[in-house]
């Protein structure tokens, strides 16, 4: 079979990969701190924290950034000293011991093929030209899935078309629903860049990473609740109520899509013009600032959907 050109693309560009299929399966605890380093253990710790409703963001395998912060916002909810750090303690409560396989095969189909478009553009006034602001590739569709990195995903993957009829290796994560419950009160913690949601009883149901607003477009502060859900939301780009983009000075409106500018996903808040929303770039949430919203993975979004309700309470701390 002859490559596709997508394919011998993600093969030149993804970064090559420090550990092997082989290594995440027998990846093993034995005690100490988490490596910041791309190990099988960081990618275990990653899939045992997405399936306990503790989002990690990307399942990379890297054992810093997000992870810490994962890792930390778990041992809160759980009781334990918060300090970011793996332990017998943390290990035994995510379940380690027995956690069973955290790779699984998955075999493409011809649906997961469908929908792809061409490119996506950086320029609004194009993207507004577009009938949706979907998936370029099939390996970036699938990433998302399974919650993870899609260079991760590709490298662990060497020499596969990501064809229909292909099976490869991808994480098993977490069921679209890892949090049970109603969310009755949000936190957004801007210091620590994690939102966290509560049920009535002020159990920590669900916390996940995120990306909240610069100094020169900041998130809101105070309180403020939800007005509406709006999955596969289009955007109206409007430069006198949000930001300028390029050289564009008038109102577009960007079509739905999971690489459009809020993501899959928009939860309407009480404050005009905020939201929490999705991302078309999960794996720089850590690295990157908002235009005041608070950007989520695609999936952590979706998932904060279906927990919340209109009037569920949102508190941005400081």
């Amino acid at each position: 079979m002859l490559r596709t050109a997508t394919a011998i693309l993600l093969a030149t560009t993804a970064p090559a990969l420090a550990l092997t299929p082989d290594e995440i399966r027998s990846a093993s605890y034995d005690g100490g701190a988490l490596s910041e380093e791309q190990t099988g253990l960081a990618f275990t710790v990653q899939v045992l924290l997405d399936r306990a409703g503790v989002s990690p963001g990307v399942i990379d395998g890297w054992g810093g950034g997000m992870t810490v912060s994962a890792i930390e916002a778990f041992e809160r909810r759980e009781g334990l000293e918060p300090d970011g750090q793996l332990d017998p303690e943390v290990w035994e409560a995510l379940g380690g011991p027995s956690a069973g396989a955290v790779l699984q095969d998955y075999t493409i189909t011809e649906e997961d093929a469908s929908g792809l478009v061409d490119a996506i553009p950086e320029d609004y006034a194009e993207k507004a030209k577009m009938e949706s602001q979907g998936y370029v590739r099939v390996s970036e569709k699938l990433a998302e899935r399974f919650h993870m990195d899609e260079d991760t995903l590709v490298a662990l993957n060497e020499g596969t078309d990501f064809a229909p009829g292909e099976t490869i290796l991808v994480a098993a994560p977490g069921d679209d629903l890892a949090a049970e419950g109603e969310v009755a009160r949000i936190e957004v913690r801007k210091d620590v860049q994690r939102l966290a949601a509560f049920d009535a009883d002020g159990n920590m149901i669900a916390n996940y990473p995120v990306t909240v607003g610069s100094a020169q477009t900041p998130s809101p502060s105070g309180t403020v609740e939800v007005v509406a859900i709006a999955p596969d939301p289009n955007y109206t780009y409007d430069p006198d109520e949000n930001f300028t983009q390029g050289d564009n000075d008038e109102v577009l409106i960007v079509p739905p899509g999971p690489n459009g500018p809020v993501g899959s996903m928009w939860i309407d808040l009480s404050k005009p013009t905020y939201g929490l929303h999705g991302t078309a770039e999960p794996a720089s949430l850590f690295e990157a600032a908002s235009h005041g919203c608070v950007r989520l993975t695609n999936w952590d979004a979706g998932e904060l959907a279906q927990l919340v309700k209109v009037g569920t309470t949102v508190e941005f701390m400081e």
